[in-house]
């Protein structure tokens, strides 16, 4: 551990070379790092081993040799991301790769990918899969199922890629006949059933730029986004199902127009026995089913805009992130194939909701792109009960499957006895999402989920990136608790304030070097915050995270820069602390904050739920917090913990910290549309 204010042979200033406490080990070579199956995972290193694929997985590798791929990528990244573009088809091609216009005090960068070219997203997704004689016509592109019922009754729905098209053309069809053209926008707000990535698509194959708010957010969040994007017509459910309750889906959406006079028309997909207003609304499976299954993929220039994503910051409105067809194709059907080593016979499932980023990439998009089964699961993932999503493996012959390190710790609460009921051997590959993976949850996961058998494929990436950016392959090693390295075709560092590259293991700002394909295009209508992403390390892309590197190139998120605590005069991650919390024998989930403190600068306040079986007590308390001290520091140890029952969440599962900081401090949070309840 090292203080921030040390002098070094470097002398840079304390701000410049953020520290991070850290425990660091020595890795070991790939060849050992496996470990024998069965091996009792709870005696390994939990930072710094690496693990090597197992021979079935080498077998099949889409990517045989990582380094060098991404070595070849940044020697030429623009040759590198047109081959990849050749991979996809175009209506006609670019005159340029790349043009770039790095910041100016008069502007905020600007990029553009494959100059000139016509595209459409959905000729990718849908078309080229569906025509007459393609492999993949008959191929189930989408398959749904619903939460059990009462009786424990499931639904099912499964489409074709030729039967996607045909929805999808006649979902277009509806729109252009509400007057939608190419260029206005449409507001989706819908449960997690195949009409939300055909609408998305429906969007998309005419020019329309779609805006999906996650089905749950507020009514009042709902409509500063239909306002934001001036959405001419609004897709709404009427219902969900979540945990055996239904969701009034609607109810919000009559809220949120209210007053809107721009909103045209409220498409309505009915589950229930909802009665439409006729005069401002349309029945969505029954437009869908009058109208012409036959609407061509209108040709787009490669940077017309593809959606609008609104992401929540602390303060201010929600932010809407633009992105476009051409470059945002291209970068996420290649990341989604090399990470997942997708094959053509493979049953994927990420359980993302279409409404966030992943939902967009790694749900629709990418995946379809690539040909995939994509399998969409509606309701909780704890009912029934806590084996409902291994039930959904074993029942599908699930081969990928992606989720959130939230969910993973959320299941761990119920112990090892859920998964080992169900059989996971159709499992391959296994990723994470949406936040650092502490090193405990990434054993758990390896050891009862994949078996110590099946890679996990660590993923860092933003709804500002469109993309992957660091993660692995599953035929390179991992390593727990790190996302790994750079993908082919991206630069990352880790840099101080001056933009000056820290040594191995030393913590800093993680930063993107040069463009890529899939990043935004803008902040719709609010350049200056588009700007800020530029100007914290000029002439960078700042992501906001703070990390390390270390001597093998493998990256480490510690969390937002807003994130790491000063304690001392140390800079501490609030994920090293969290890290240390769970894995506590009784802890299930953790949260940490700082606080000002007269003396230290700022002390440590932990908010820790406790696995089924286990009481708050002093004796506990104690317990835990000798642990932190063994585990990370003594100066990481929590001055508090309380024990609660929950932790204040985004609906894509991540803690919001900032909302339990300013509780306890007694002042506003700040936006909180995209808190969970």
């Amino acid at each position: 551990m090292s203080e921030t204010n040390r002098s070094g042979a470097d002398s840079q200033p304390p701000i410049a070379d953020p520290q991070i406490v850290s425990n660091q080990v020595s890795p070991i070579g790939a060849d050992a790092a496996a470990g024998a199956p069965g091996q009792d995972l709870s005696s390994l290193q939990k930072q710094g081993e690496r693990y090597a694929p197992a021979e079935a997985v080498l077998r099949r590798a889409h990517v045989p040799d990582f380094d060098a791929l991404r070595q070849s990528s940044i020697a030429d990244p623009e040759t590198f991301w047109s081959n990849q573009a050749r991979e996809l088809e175009w209506f006609a091609p670019w005159t340029e790769i790349l043009q770039w216009r790095e910041r100016t005090d008069a502007a905020p960068p600007q990029v553009q990918w494959f100059v000139g070219a016509q595209c459409n997203i959905t000729a990718n997704a849908l078309d080229r899969h569906a025509r007459e004689g393609s492999a993949r016509r008959n191929k189930v592109a989408l398959l749904w199922t619903g939460e059990p019922d009462a009786n424990g009754k499931i639904a099912e729905r499964a489409f074709t890629y030729g039967q996607l098209l045909r929805r999808v053309n006649q979902c277009a069809n509806v729109l252009k006949g509400l007057g939608v053209q190419a260029g206005d926008r449409v507001t989706l707000y819908m449960a997690l059933t195949p009409e939300l990535p055909i609408a998305m698509l429906a969007c998309a194959r005419i020019g329309a730029v779609h805006t999906v708010v996650y089905g749950g957010f507020s009514a009042p969040a709902l409509k500063s986004r239909i306002e934001d994007s001036e959405s001419k017509v609004v897709i709404c459910t009427d219902i969900g199902y979540r945990r055996g309750k239904v969701i009034d889906l609607k109810g919000a959406v009559d809220e949120a127009v209210r007053g809107l006079d721009f909103v045209q028309r409220v498409l309505v997909h009915r589950r229930g026995d909802t009665t439409l207003d006729e005069s401002r609304e349309t029945d969505f499976d029954s437009a869908l089913d009058a109208a012409s299954s036959e609407c061509e993929a209108a040709r787009l220039d490669s940077e017309a805009p593809l959606f609008f994503l609104y992401t929540s910051g602390t303060t201010g409105k929600p932010k809407g992130v633009v992105h476009t067809h051409g470059g945002y194709m291209v970068g996420t059907s290649y990341t989604h194939r090399i990470c997942f080593d997708l094959h053509d016979d493979d049953i994927y499932w990420c359980t993302a909701d279409p409404g966030w980023i992943t939902g967009h990439s790694y749900v629709t998009y990418g995946p379809l792109i690539n040909g995939a089964t994509v399998l969409l699961a509606e309701g909780a993932l704890d009912f029934p009960d806590a084996g409902r999503w291994w039930s959904v493996i074993e029942k599908y012959g699930v081969n990928i499957f992606y989720s959130t390190p939230t969910a993973i710790r959320a299941l761990m609460r119920f112990g090892d006895e859920f998964p080992a009921k169900y059989d996971l051997s159709s499992l391959r590959v296994l990723g994470s999402v949406g936040e650092p993976i502490n090193p405990e949850a990434w054993l758990w996961f390896h050891k009862n989920i994949g078996h110590e058998q099946t890679p996990i494929v660590d993923t860092w990436w933003q709804t500002e990136t469109g993309q992957f950016m660091i993660a692995t392959v599953p035929s390179y090693p991992t390593k727990p608790g790190s996302p790994g390295k750079p993908l082919p075709g991206i630069e990352a560092a880790v840099v101080d304030k001056e933009g000056r590259e820290v040594e191995p293991g030393k913590g800093g700002f993680l930063i993107i070097k040069k463009p890529w394909p899939g990043m935004m295009r803008a902040i719709y209508k609010d350049p200056e915050r588009y700007e800020k992403y530029w100007t914290l390390i000029p002439g960078l892309y700042a992501a906001g995270d703070v990390a390390t590197c270390d001597e093998d190139g493998y990256f480490r998120v510690m969390g937002r820069a807003d994130d790491v605590m000063n304690v001392s005069g140390y800079r501490i991650g609030t994920a090293e602390v969290e890290s240390a919390l769970v894995s506590f024998p009784a802890i299930a989930e953790a949260a940490v904050i700082g606080k000002p403190d007269p003396v230290k600068g700022e002390s440590i306040k932990a908010f820790v739920i406790l696995r089924q079986g286990h009481e708050p007590s002093d004796e506990l308390l104690q317990q835990v917090k000798q642990h932190v001290r063994e585990e990370l520091s003594p100066i990481a140890v929590p001055g508090e913990i309380d024990f609660v029952p929950s932790l204040p969440k985004t609906r894509s599962g991540k803690i919001m910290r900032r909302v339990l900081k300013a509780k306890e401090l007694g002042v506003e949070p700040g936006d909180i549309s995209t808190l969970e309840d």
